[in-house]
Formats: C-alpha cells, sequence, structure tokens
C-alpha cells in the first residue's frame, strides 16, 4: 500500500489537510482552515495509527514462510527467504546460527523499497572506482564489487520539535532555542558505521510504503538490537550536529556545546534499503534508493590539535612587535621603545593567555579519524526500467531553530548578533576614544590647533590606558561577544530593531556616590588628586608645558 509521505503528516481536525508545525507558538496549525492541533493529541493519533499497522502486520507474517539467522558474534539477527543460502556474518565474519522466523515485534511497519538493482550498485560502485583511481579504496573495492549484498536496516524516522541549548565551549550560560525536525532517519543498528550510513543519505520519502513480506524476496531484513534510550541519543547527537553549521554562522566559532532534545511526536519504525561491504579494510555503503555511495577511508588520518597557549603566543608575539614598531618610530630611540614593550609584554602575554585558556587543551595532540569519500549530491531515480540521474538535488529538511527572550516582560522571537564587524568596530572605536580621551578635549580647547599640541601632556594618561585598555576591551570585550549578544525583534511596523534594555538611573542614588567620592575622607583625596591630574594633563596637552 502506497502512502508516500502522508504518514508522517499531522492532519487538521476541522478540514483534513495537513497541519504544519509552528515553531514560535509550539503547536501545529493548518494552513488552510487555521485550525490547531496540540502536541499531545498529535502524538496519540500517530500512535493508534501504529498500533493497527503492528496488527495487520503481525497477521500478514503467517503467509509467508522466512528463515532468520543471528551472528554469534556481533549478535546481528537478519530475516530472509527460507530457501536462500547464508553462511557467514557480513558485518564481522563470525558463524550464524539460524532458524525459522517467527514474528518480532521489532520489525518495523514501514519500508522505502529498492530502486536500484544488484546489477545497477554494482556498476555504480564500478563507476566511482574508475573515477577515484587515485585512492587505495577504488582499487580495493573494485576487486569486491560482486560482494555487494543488498540489506533492508532498521531506522526510526522521526518529526517533533527541537529544544536546544547553544553555549559557547567552556561557559557556564547558554541561549536556548526551539527548532523542527523533519524526516530524521536514525539508524538503529550497533554493527553499522554511523558515519558511512549518514553519509549516504537522504532518501525520498515519496516512495514510502507499508512493509510486506513480500519485499524480502531476494534481499535481506536486519532487526534492530539496540534500545530506546540509545536511539534517543543517537537522534539528539545527530540533530545537534545538523544545527552547529548555523550556530557556528551565528556565533563566529566552531568552538560550540551544543546540547539538543528531541520531543518524538511521529516515531515510524522504517526499513530502508542499502547495498553493503564490511571488513576490517574498507567500508561502503550504497543507497538502495537513490544510488548515492558513500566509502569509509581504508587508513586513519590524521591532524594536530594545537593546545590553548598557542593562540596567545602568537598574538602576544604580534602584538609586541606591533608595539615596538610603533614606539620606534613614534620616539626615534629603539632602546627605549624595548624598555616599553618589555615592561608591557609582561602584562600582555598573561592577558593573551587568559584569553585562550578557556579551551581546555594544554598540549599538541595527534588526533585520528577515517575520512568518508562519497559521490556527491547527484542521485538517481528509476523511469520504467531504466535508472537515470535526477535533475534535482535531494537535501536534508533542517528547518533553522528559533531564539525566544523575554523582551520588555514579553516573550519574542528573535535574532542574535555574535561576533559582527559592526560590534567589532564600535569596541575598536570606544577603546582608541579612552585612549585619546585628553587629546581630543584638548584638541577642542585650543581650537584644534595641532601645531600647539603637546602629545607628551598625556603620556601619565597614556602609561595608565595602555596597559589597561587591552586587560579591559581584549578579556571583557571578547568574553561580551560571545556572551552578551546584540539582540533584534521585528516591532509592530515589522521593522528589524535592536533591543537595549532600559535602565533606571537613579538621580538621588548617583548625586549621593559624587558627594561621598568628592568629601568622604580619604577617597576624596584620591578623587581630587585624579580630578586635578586628568585637567592638568589637558591642559599640558593642549597648550605645552611653557
Amino acid at each position: 500500500m502506497s502512502m508516500g509521505k502522508e504518514i508522517l503528516n499531522i492532519s487538521c481536525p476541522s478540514c483534513g489537510s495537513p497541519a504544519k508545525f509552528d515553531i514560535v507558538h509550539q503547536i501545529y496549525r493548518c494552513a488552510s482552515c487555521g485550525g490547531k492541533v496540540e502536541i499531545e493529541k498529535a502524538r496519540q493519533d500517530k500512535l493508534e495509527f501504529q498500533d493497527n499497522q503492528f496488527k495487520r502486520l503481525k497477521e500478514s507474517a503467517k503467509d509467508y514462510s522466512m528463515s532468520t539467522t543471528s551472528c554469534t558474534g556481533c549478535g546481528a539477527t537478519l530475516v530472509f527467504e527460507k530457501d536462500e543460502a547464508v553462511s557467514n556474518c557480513t558485518f564481522c565474519g563470525r558463524s550464524l546460527v539460524r532458524k525459522d522466523y517467527v514474528f518480532d515485534e521489532k520489525m518495523p511497519q514501514n519500508i522505502i523499497p529498492f530502486a536500484v538493482t544488484k546489477d545497477e550498485a554494482e556498476n555504480i560502485l564500478k563507476k566511482w572506482c574508475n573515477e577515484n583511481k587515485h585512492k587505495p579504496e577504488s582499487k580495493y573495492l573494485m576487486k569486491r564489487i560482486k560482494d555487494l549484498k543488498g540489506y533492508y536496516l532498521p531506522y526510526e524516522m522521526v518529526r517533533g520539535p527541537v529544544r536546544c541549548k547553544v553555549s559557547r565551549a567552556g561557559e557556564t550560560g547558554y541561549f536556548q532555542a526551539d527548532g523542527y525536525l523533519n524526516d530524521e532517519f536514525v539508524n538503529c543498528s550497533s554493527q553499522m558505521d554511523n558515519r558511512v550510513l549518514d553519509c549516504m543519505e537522504p532518501f525520498n520519502l515519496d516512495n514510502l510504503q507499508e512493509f510486506d513480506f513480500s519485499y524480502v524476496a531476494g534481499q535481506r531484513i536486519k532487526i534492530s538490537d539496540i534500545d530506546e534510550k540509545e536511539i534517543d541519543n543517537r537522534l539528539d547527537n545527530e540533530t545537534s550536529e545538523n544545527y552547529r553549521g548555523g550556530m557556528a554562522k551565528i556565533w563566529g566559532t566552531k568552538s560550540l556545546t551544543i546540547h539538543s532534545k528531541v520531543d518524538k511526536v511521529v516515531n515510524i519504525p522504517v526499513l530502508l534499503p542499502v547495498y553493503y561491504i564490511s571488513d576490517k579494510k574498507s567500508i561502503v555503503a550504497i543507497n538502495g534508493q537513490t544510488g548515492k555511495i558513500s566509502v569509509r577511508a581504508e587508513k586513519e588520518s590524521k591532524y594536530v590539535a594545537y593546545p590553548w597557549w598557542i593562540g596567545g603566543l602568537l598574538t602576544f608575539i604580534i602584538t609586541c612587535a606591533g608595539l615596538y614598531t610603533a614606539v620606534t618610530l613614534g620616539s626615534g630611540d629603539s632602546n627605549s621603545a624595548l624598555a616599553i614593550t618589555g615592561m608591557l609584554g609582561l602584562i600582555y602575554l598573561l592577558i593573551f593567555f587568559a584569553m585562550f585558556e578557556s579551551d581546555g587543551n594544554n598540549w599538541f595532540s595527534i588526533k585520528h579519524y577515517r575520512a568518508i569519500f562519497t559521490s556527491g549530491e547527484q542521485t538517481y531515480k528509476r523511469e520504467g526500467e531504466k535508472l537515470v540521474l535526477r535533475e534535482d538535488i535531494i537535501k536534508r529538511k533542517i528547518e533553522e531553530p528559533v531564539f525566544k527572550l523575554i523582551l520588555g516582560g514579553k516573550e519574542k522571537v528573535v535574532t542574535l548578533v555574535f561576533k559582527s564587524f559592526p560590534r567589532i568596530f564600535t569596541m575598536i572605536m570606544k577603546a582608541l576614544l579612552v585612549l585619546f580621551l585628553p587629546v581630543i578635549i584638548a584638541l577642542v580647547i585650543n581650537g584644534f590647533d595641532f601645531e600647539r599640541l603637546y602629545l607628551a601632556g598625556s603620556g601619565i594618561w597614556f602609561c595608565i590606558a595602555v596597559p589597561t585598555i587591552p586587560v579591559y576591551f581584549i578579556k571583557f570585550g571578547i568574553q561580551a561577544l560571545y556572551s552578551d549578544p546584540w539582540v533584534y525583534f521585528i516591532d509592530e511596523k515589522g521593522k528589524k530593531k535592536r533591543y537595549k534594555e532600559k535602565k533606571e538611573v537613579n538621580a538621588e542614588e548617583v548625586v549621593k556616590d559624587i558627594f561621598f567620592a568628592l568629601f568622604s575622607f580619604p577617597l576624596c583625596l584620591i578623587t581630587w588628586f585624579a580630578l586635578l591630574s586628568f585637567v592638568m594633563t589637558i591642559y599640558f596637552t593642549a597648550f605645552g608645558a611653557d
């Protein structure tokens, strides 16, 4: 029975049209009549449907003569036609224990049938090997093409709301986002390489069918062998990885911690068609519907993970070099420049090391991984008896999560801006304003008479500001880029507007603090000395010492 995507749809109780999930309001809403479906109601409807499917499937199993095997090594369980010859386990090579099939409650109730024949799969793999002759995997797989075996592998197909927490690595605070998962497939086999299988996706749900044992003809069915808790962990982890690319663009860094939790409103066990070769040397999976190839590299690749202090050290060297050059050009005295750079160098060293310390990696390390090669996004489809290339690209449906914050006592959908050019530019301009504040005021006082301007008059200010500004704007400013974003929302007129929290200023408290600083002994001595020094600095800078 052909169902296509209808089995996944949540139907409107009023008009029967598909209801789409509203991420902002966390409810299913009908686009035709505006009807609403609560999440729990949608979940119960799907559970009733699956229960009826299960009863029908259990009854139909009596009409087919099937066998099953259990591997003595990895524990894989296969179901196949009774007269098929099966020797060793495809996944680990160990011997198999064979017996008559008794209906298993883990048997999925839905299936995407094979659209690629075994001969066509062999030709697709042969084509990939010829196009990738420079890869050692191609030479090895060319000899093993005939070993391709077709399997219906167990998956769970999920739709449902997602709630994720995102933070920069090493930070305790986080931002919460809501999203929605569309047609995510979760591999339910412990023996299979999840990365290889993931890279041969996606599948086209238009061909989704109710399962019937007649689909077993010439193929094998693998039964799920992991529990529901592990499936949920895989789903949550895969969802976090799907979101990682988009979150990295928002934060401006890949060093993020993402925790996702999926509420499985639609949770359908399904069998997916895969041609598979697996041994200790290489693994290849071919999508039995689209012909997309995924190959695991024979050998491990390596890369060097740099410790946190490398970033600090390089930044420190560049900063000191810039400082030395600037002082030398300004004064013409290289010895003085070296002395100043040396004195400030220790301060900068502590600052920059503190900036990069949160990365947590304290020494060089070698990371090992296996590369995955694919045939690209171009896939196949069947037109009659021919297998032809699709003109369109089947893409994974990843709906971008929505951030919501309480603004002015109301929850609003917001856009977060962390590391952006306008924000960094603003920070730099503030730093320069503080650094040259006496000079700017002096120019205003002397009528912008640059000839009378005496920069040495601000020497004390520069001695304080030069080491202090990097401490504040580099250490605390960089932290603010990732922990205190600019927040934008859509106002009543439909315009994007930046939210700025209104801070009430207690004038009475401000006046009280000023009087306390000016007239409370001994704090008043420090205050008056600082004010007098600042005024004299401005005067000498504006008119000189003469």
